[in-house]
């Protein structure tokens, strides 16, 4: 966004105007696209009282007034169509989206088609690359050069060739747009959705801000980029019911009620810049989010992820570090942009939450399968030497078994498995998928000579409905335990009402966070989304007596913005455990604070 002050005199004419822009996109956004603070200074016409100056003024005051005289004369609404956004990560990563602006001030920028009979003035920007801040509500301030200045940059040197639309406070500048394209593209059979599906929605804007350049939270230079990151959730629990069988089991909940931090996490991802770029990520926590079956751990501080992810032939990558074992769905995405606040009893049950090893990871099928293969072992975290601890093999694969030509329907498959040899011995516990509360089933340490965990997983999302559901089944190798089979499922589904679609990464076989179209500070609702789910646990077998428990739970999601949230969960929960049948209900409100 152009500063105050730069532009002093509002009636200053049109040539210093798009000086003034020029000089002033060039300097400040030279970073935006090399990733490297550029200092271009493009030289200013001299005084307009010289010759020169006066010459090339009129030259520029007739160049600039005959491109843009076929304007409509103070069109009230403006849509542009098939504008590029870089991103620093890659051409890949570029989008094209579709701009309208009403009253000089931008209203939308999406990647939907939006009629261009809705518009005063219809422009196509022919895939031109834009320049500047895209700030809903605000007055637009922005060029669309007809080049990429990282594949040319001496595009941000000759601005008077390149520039093909300049807008300043909401009034076109300069258009050499208006003369090509007169009418809309024709529609789509089927044109791909973008992160809104509703019944006639109105389109949406993207959830990426396109207007910051350089954030007090990254670091770049020739070499590494960081970007620092950070995560604060604060939880109030209150127990509303317990039978007199449910205190026989797990004591009194009123003694667990009460607020915490659930967890606060901060850390770093980078790349390192090689011509195939590594990535790396580092983060510490306390009162880790992601909690699996590992009895050791405490609420202390703790490196919860450091990891390198390296990419290799033929699309793959291989990570090493501390991770997460590439098995479940529900496992792999982020606890805080779940539906729930917590996750499964069954999940938190039998799959970990972090590993050490290292993980090869591809796809195939045109990204409609993906691929993980995975080695661990925790010594460095058990204290134990590397023979003496626990070694793991692990592998997951998961595909699109049906995607709809506009990608707004979808059905994904996946199959995992997981290995260990047990050499530490076995325990199995679950807490009534409410952090600060008792364990409700628990088998109890017991040795093992090895286990098998299978994973089944499959969702179904059509627009802002999402259903999913997985399966769990662990087979454990164990004559003194009677060689138990442990096992749960888990049902759920949430429905967007404002409309979000959640989307879908084709190459880890996850869905994404639910996508702000409109925060509250854009003055919109923000995203709503509401949740429920069945789970279910069996811990019993074999001469194993760890106790049964089924939870029904229901919750809603306000996504203020796509930083800052505010959830409820309530859960009724019945549990089977020492030959007695209790329930229980509970609710836990949560804040969610998210520094990136």
């Amino acid at each position: 966004m152009i500063p105050r002050g730069v532009i002093k005199n509002e009636k200053r004419n049109s040539v210093e105007r798009l000086y003034l822009m020029s000089n002033n996109f060039a300097s400040r956004y030279g970073r935006l696209f090399f990733g490297v603070p550029c200092r271009i200074q493009i030289a200013p016409p001299r005084s307009f009282g010289q010759p020169y100056g006066f010459w090339l003024g009129l030259f520029l005051v007739f160049f600039s007034f005959s491109s843009f005289a076929e304007v409509p004369s103070d069109p009230n609404v403006i849509l542009i169509n098939h504008v590029r956004l870089v991103n620093q990560k890659g051409k890949a990563e570029d989008q094209t989206v579709n701009i309208l602006i009403i009253n000089k001030h931008l209203d939308t920028v999406t990647k939907e088609d939006i009629p261009p009979e809705k518009a005063d003035l219809f422009l196509d920007a022919r895939n031109g690359v834009l320049v500047g801040f895209l700030d809903i509500g605000k007055p637009c301030n922005f060029l669309i050069l007809d080049q990429d200045p990282k594949e040319n940059f001496e595009v941000l040197l000759d601005t008077k060739r390149h520039v093909v639309l300049a807008l300043h406070q909401g009034e076109i500048v300069k258009n050499n747009l208006i003369r090509e394209v007169l009418q809309g593209p024709a529609p789509s059979k089927h044109p791909k959705k973008g992160l809104w599906f509703a019944y006639m929605p109105p389109p949406v804007a993207l959830p990426v801000f396109y207007q910051k350049a350089d954030k007090w939270n990254q670091f770049e230079n020739d070499y590494f980029s960081s970007t620092f990151l950070g995560v604060l959730a604060l939880d109030r629990q209150f127990w509303l019911s317990q039978d007199d069988q449910s205190k026989q089991q797990v004591g009194d909940l009123k003694d667990s009620e009460g607020g915490e931090i659930r967890g606060l996490r901060f850390g770093a991802v980078g790349m390192i810049k090689f011509e195939n770029p590594w990535i790396y990520t580092i983060s510490g926590t306390t009162n880790t989010f992601d909690k699996g079956f590992e009895s050791d751990e405490d609420d202390s501080f703790s490196l919860l992820d450091w990891r390198l992810d390296i990419p290799l032939e033929w699309d793959m990558t291989l990570a090493v570090g501390k991770q997460k074992e590439p098995i479940s769905m529900e496992r792999n995405m982020g606890l805080i942009y779940l539906p729930w606040q917590e996750r499964s009893a069954v999940n938190d049950a039998m799959l970990p939450s972090r590993n050490i090893g290292a993980v090869l990871s591809g796809g195939a099928l045109e990204e409609r399968m993906s691929w993980a293969l995975g080695m661990f072992n925790d010594w460095l975290d058990s204290g134990q030497s590397y023979n003496e601890s626990d070694t793991q093999f692990i592998s997951r694969v998961t595909g699109l078994a049906y995607l709809s030509e506009d990608e707004t329907r979808l059905v994904h498959l996946g199959l995992g498995a997981r290995y260990s040899d047990a050499k530490e011995g076995l325990r199995y516990f679950a807490r009534p998928e409410f952090n600060p509360s008792p364990i409700f089933v628990d088998t109890g340490t017991f040795d093992a000579d090895n286990s098998m965990t299978y994973n089944l997983e499959a969702a179904w999302r059509s627009g802002p409905l999402w259903i999913s559901g997985e399966y769990i089944l662990n087979d454990v190798d164990s004559s003194s335990a009677g060689d138990p089979t442990f096992k749960g499922y888990q049902v759920s589904a949430s429905y967007i009402l404002t409309g979000e679609m959640r989307p879908y990464n084709k190459r880890s076989g996850v869905f994404s966070p639910v996508p702000v179209s409109k925060s509250v500070n854009k003055e919109g609702w923000g995203a709503l989304e509401l949740a429920t789910r069945f789970s279910s646990l069996d811990l019993t077998d074999g001469g194993v007596d760890g106790g049964q428990m089924d939870i029904y739970s229901l919750g809603l999601n306000w996504w203020l913005t796509r930083t800052a949230s505010f959830g409820i969960n309530y859960r009724h929960i019945e549990q089977d455990h020492f030959d007695t049948e209790g329930s229980s209900d509970g609710l836990v409100t949560r804040l969610t604070l998210i520094l990136e």
